[in-house]
């Protein structure tokens, strides 16, 4: 009842727009506008119908379509102007879409005729009259709404066997004898109309064409119109039509879906096998069929348009289709995401339809799909390598051609890579290292659903690849260039190391560049074609690495390099690390004894390279020996007369062509083998620490290279190292192998095997292990001393190894703080001042009295005359009674082992204070500097006393670094040892200090650096040697007014000399030094600073006047000063 109802309201909405539309039918001048707005209103209501998801009944599309049908029949053609015929066409697609299920034929071909017609434009009646392309564009939308296939989401009451047969009735309607030519026709206006530049038209052509080739036409048109369809969407693909440089994407996927439908349906394997045009071969029948002459198949009946599919035609017909496919290339780099994922659908379904038909074409689909694969869309690379796997993974007779396709792909990509880097085309580069890439990635992680891929490239890059073919062609081509070199004292990663940064954080290895390859973008594919090989491949390229291995061993030049970098890059794809990302030992992975058994022979054979003498890469390229030789060998003779003429008349000497030596280039080649070392301890992780007896060397001895990027490359190996072999940091890794880097130090210190880079391995090894090495540091010190005396007159590696004992006493130095083990804090010298003489007044009146004891009175009661229990004190423990008293402050402390290494140290060190090198005079001043707070005095002061000659001969020393390091020494005994260094200080120490003050006031006089202006002291830097020996005998100075007794005469000198210091034009850090020193002078001698400092300045005294110094302006300090006493 409900269902009625609603009818009968549909019926009196359409009737009330019907009945006046039928009336006005006739169109006249007049009647126009209102079939006009009649029409708009019809379209409305049936929009607002379709939209509200009502299904018209037969009755009521009948009702709707009389008046329509009447206004087309009742006027011609000619006099039914656009606009109008497009509201009706607009209004038939919204009866189609319902009429579809119980329109009659004649109905269906009247409505197929009409919109042909008018998108062919002969609806005109011999007046040529065509249609605007908006009326077109609604004729075809009409006749997509009749065409289309139906599925049950459009009628839900309907069933799947419904929609069948209503679909082959249009189907035998459309590939009757009778409608063919209509069909043909509307096939052709098509491939016309497609052509527009009116985009929306262009879309309903190419959508049209779609459903006519892959739907309605009959298997015999389909051939017949293959090259008109391909020519003409080829066109359009590639905007050939139009002025801009692309087409539009959508119709870019237009065109490609009609390409697709209309090969896979003319060449698709199953038609032409069951027309005769081809014959697989599935069976052993088959083979034996194929080899025997073929009875010759009757011809099926054709008609006059159809085309025959015969072997000749296939052949002549996929040639063809090759040539248009190839134009179709560009389409790769479509800049529109719609227009490559329609490629992709393309080739996929051309590659799985047309295997047997036109494998010719395979390489070319095939190589769209991996360049689809490597696209920066998500959606496209995922399409295009879902596409591939399914094709080679599920079985098919597509399936075994492709991976056979697929390997010869890989192999001559590889072949043309060493053709291609020379022409420094960078974009060619890169797209066929990401072909070779993309066929890497179909294997999967567990290779086994592509094992044949996988073992194809392992083939490849296996003994029987001709690895020594196309390997030597790109070592020859692809060439690395050698960093910046940037040379320094102290490296940036030792100085990270020493600095107390965090370095157990992940360090990134330096980035290298290619010398023919510019963009970085190809650098990385470069580098992520490598690894895929490897991982592809797995342990059939383990050939490769051997070879690449073994060429890079072979020398230092630019193939050695590129050939140690092509091993590094496989071994990680195999290994399935990566050094550029790191976390190494995060990913446990199961290896290969083969390739674990490989990773160890390339740590031992690659830490070997190290052993080679540093001379040997220092040697100049051997052509320039030889070249020089041909220079060199000129025939002199003594000749009379006439000059002899060459028997060839050749008047100038013949010139030898110079020969061009490879270059060499030994820094890149060890950061290349550092990389290899650490993908080594990669792939062994635990089982790498066996080999750090080998390997540790090579890193340590690199990371103290002056070369950066060296340097940074150990840096980064050793944190790799250490994160793969489980340490927690490098320090603990050092220390848990101190004897394996040990004994490799020390074989590298001898006699037979010297290496003077192996004493600043050693103490980059103190300092980097740090308070851990206390422990070892026995080791260390035997180890040091024993080669100073082997080495002695070796002023380079006396000065290393001597640096090396001052990093184990700084180390001894800052464990004694942490543990608070010093027993011998500063002395504090406390002065007493003497405000009065009353004291001495009455010491002296009572000093001949005999002082009165103080008498205890109280009565203790009985007492025994002598002491109880003789025997029992006879016999007591004589440990029990030193146990009792205390210990015996006139006994010396033993002292503990590191303390007697300290001693030890200091005891052996004082010959080299008299030795020729200042470098190592003032690292020996340096070391029994620091050692003084570890010592007590007992050890330490015997040592200073028999060195203190020396000592005060090094403050006369002509290099100022010298001098600041005596003075450091004699500052920090003062500190610790006031009394010890009392007279010492002012007997010996201050004399020469004067001189010193007075020879430097002369050299500043001669400076440029010198300061200008009145009364100017010092330089103007503060890191001149004036400066710093200024500094350090301030300093020195300030310890000794605070830890040793004054001597008068002797303070006064020292207050009058260092005034020059507070002038305000003095630098800013001897003011403060100086001020310093005054203070702690002030403290126990106020009044002396107070006279010297107001003398200086103030004239009111006549008797001071002779202090007083105009050209020094020390008021600003002398006022702090004396508000600080």
């Amino acid at each position: 009842m409900a269902n009625h109802v609603d009818t009968q309201d549909m019926f009196k909405r359409l009737k009330a727009v019907c009945v006046p539309l039928l009336g006005a039918s006739l169109l006249t001048s007049t009647s126009i506008p209102n079939v006009s707005r009649y029409l708009d209103e019809l379209n409305t209501t049936l929009l607002d119908l379709k939209a509200s998801g009502t299904v018209l009944t037969l009755n009521l599309i009948s009702y709707t379509f009389f008046p329509l049908s009447t206004l087309l029949r009742r006027n011609a053609p000619s006099d039914i102007p656009d606009q109008i015929l497009e509201k009706i066409f607009v209004a038939l697609s919204v009866l189609c879409d319902d009429w579809w299920w119980d329109c009659d034929r004649p109905t269906w071909e009247q409505i197929f005729i009409l919109c042909g017609a008018v998108m062919a434009g002969i609806d005109g009646k011999g007046k040529g009259k065509t249609r605007d392309e908006e009326t077109k564009e609604a004729a075809g939308r009409c006749l997509i709404a009749l065409l289309r296939v139906r599925t049950l989401t459009d009628h839900s009451n309907e069933t799947t066997g419904h929609i069948q047969s209503r679909l082959e009735t249009f189907q035998a309607l459309a590939r009757a004898n009778k409608f063919l030519p209509i069909l043909g026709q509307t096939l052709d206006s098509l491939l016309i109309t497609v052509e527009s530049t009116h985009l929306p038209l262009q879309r309903v052509s190419l959508a049209l064409l779609s459903l006519l080739i892959g739907t309605y036409a009959p298997d015999d048109l389909v051939p017949s119109v293959l090259p008109g369809v391909i020519s003409r969407m080829t066109r359009i693909a590639l905007g050939t039509s139009t002025k801009k440089g692309w087409a539009n994407g959508e119709s870019v996927a237009g065109s490609l879906e009609v390409m697709q439908l209309a090969i896979v349906r003319a060449l698709g394997n199953e038609i032409c096998t069951k027309e005769g045009a081809i014959h697989p071969v599935v069976n052993l029948e088959d083979l034996a069929q194929s080899t025997s002459e073929r009875p010759n198949l009757p011809l099926p009946e054709s008609r006059s348009f159809s085309t025959l599919r015969t072997a000749s035609w296939l052949r002549g017909t996929s040639s063809q289709l090759l040539i248009a496919l190839n134009t179709l290339t560009s389409l790769v780099s479509h800049p529109t995401p719609s227009a490559l994922l329609a490629l992709s659908q393309f080739s996929a379904t051309i590659l799985s339809a047309t295997s047997l038909t036109i494998p010719e074409a395979q390489p070319l689909l095939l190589h769209w799909l991996l360049s689809l694969s490597n696209s920066d869309i998500t959606s496209i690379s995922t399409h295009s390598h879902d596409s591939l796997l399914s094709l080679l993974n599920n079985p098919s007779e597509v399936q075994l051609p492709l991976q056979q396709t697929l390997l010869r792909t890989t192999n001559d990509n590889l072949l043309a890579l060493p053709r291609l880097l020379p022409t420094h085309a960078d974009a060619k580069v890169e797209h066929v290292v990401g072909i070779v890439e993309a066929v890497c990635r179909l294997v999967p992680s567990t290779k086994s659903e592509a094992l044949p891929i996988s073992n194809g490239i392992g083939k490849l890059l296996g003994p029987t690849g001709g690895i020594e073919k196309w390997g030597w062609s790109l070592l020859s081509v692809l060439e690395l260039e050698e960093p910046p070199i940037t040379l320094s004292t102290a490296s940036s990663a030792q100085l990270m190391l020493e600095g107390g940064t965090d370095v157990s954080q992940w360090a990134a290895f330096p980035e290298i560049e290619f010398r023919n390859v510019f963009s970085t973008k190809t650098r990385n594919a470069l580098e992520r074609m490598f690894c895929a090989l490897g991982r592809a491949s797995g342990d059939g390229c383990l050939y490769s690495i051997e070879w690449f291995a073994s060429v890079g061993r072979s020398g230092t030049d630019t193939r050695s390099v590129t050939a140690t970098w092509c091993a590094c890059r496989l071994l990680e794809g195999v290994a399935e690390i990566s050094l550029r990302l790191g976390g190494g030992g995060e990913f446990l992975a199961q290896r290969s004894k083969r390739l674990t058994r490989l990773a160890r022979t390339l740590a031992r054979s690659t830490a070997e390279l190290w052993d080679q003498s540093d001379e040997a890469e220092r040697d100049g390229p051997p052509s320039n020996e030889e070249e020089d030789s041909t220079t060199d060998n000129t025939l002199v003779q003594h000749v009379k007369g006439v000059n002899a003429i060459h028997e060839n008349l050749r008047i100038t000497r013949p010139t030898i062509a110079k020969q061009n030596s490879p270059t060499k280039q030994p820094g890149l080649h060890k950061v290349l083998s550092l990389q290899l070392l650490a993908v080594s301890a990669g792939i062994m992780q635990a089982q790498f620490t066996s080999l750090l007896l080998y390997t540790l060397y090579p890193v340590l001895r690199s990371l103290v290279s002056p070369d950066v990027c060296l340097s940074s490359t150990a840096l980064a190996a050793l944190n790799y190292i250490t994160t793969v072999t489980s340490y927690a940091s490098p320090a603990n890794l050092l220390l848990s192998n101190f004897d394996y880097a040990l004994d490799a130090i020390s074989r590298r210190l001898s006699r037979r095997w010297l290496d003077v880079e192996a004493t600043k391995v050693l103490a980059l090894m103190v300092r980097l292990v740090g308070s851990d090495i206390v422990e070892r540091a026995g080791d260390v010190v035997e180890e040091c001393f024993d080669r100073l005396d082997e080495f002695h007159g070796y002023s380079v590696i006396v000065e290393g190894l001597v640096e090396v004992l001052g990093d184990v006493i700084n180390v001894i130095k800052e464990d004694e703080k942490t543990n608070q083990l010093n027993t011998d804090p500063p002395e504090e010298i406390e002065e007493v001042q003497v405000t009065s003489l009353d004291d001495l007044v009455n010491w002296l009146s009572h000093r001949h009295e005999t002082p009165q004891e103080d008498v205890d009175t109280t009565d203790y009661g009985p007492a025994p005359r002598e002491a109880w229990g003789k025997d029992k004190i006879a016999e007591a423990d004589p440990v029990e009674d030193s146990a009792l008293q205390g210990p015996d402050p006139d006994v010396t402390p033993p002292l503990n082992s590191i303390q007697a290494l300290t001693k030890q140290i200091v005891s052996r060190s004082l010959y080299f204070l008299t030795h020729g090198s200042p470098v190592i005079r003032a690292r020996i001043l340096s070391l029994l500097a620091s050692s003084v707070p570890i010592l007590s005095g007992s050890a330490l002061l015997p040592s200073i006393h028999h060195a203190w000659p020396f000592i005060l001969n090094r403050l006369s020393d002509p290099e100022s670094f010298v001098v600041s390091s005596a003075a450091s020494l004699v500052e920090s005994l003062a500190i610790h040892f006031g009394s010890f260094m009392f007279r010492r200080i002012w007997d010996d120490v201050w004399p020469k200090f004067r001189i010193l003050l007075n020879n430097l006031d002369a050299a500043d006089a001669t400076n440029a650096l010198a300061r200008r202006g009145v009364g100017a002291v010092g330089t103007e830097s503060a890191y001149t040697h004036s400066h710093r020996t200024y500094r350090s005998i301030i300093k020195t100075m300030t310890a000794a007014a605070t830890g040793v007794h004054l001597q008068e005469t002797s303070t006064w000198q020292l207050l009058l000399a260092f005034r020059r210091f507070l002038h305000r034009e003095a630098h800013e850090e001897l003011q403060q030094c100086a001020r310093d020193m005054y203070l702690a002078v002030g403290k126990k001698e106020p009044d002396a600073v107070w006279l010297a400092l107001s003398s200086t300045m103030d004239t009111t005294y006549v008797t001071m006047q002779f202090l007083v110094v105009p050209r020094w302006d020390i008021k600003s300090n002398a006022t702090v000063i004396l508000r600080g006493l």
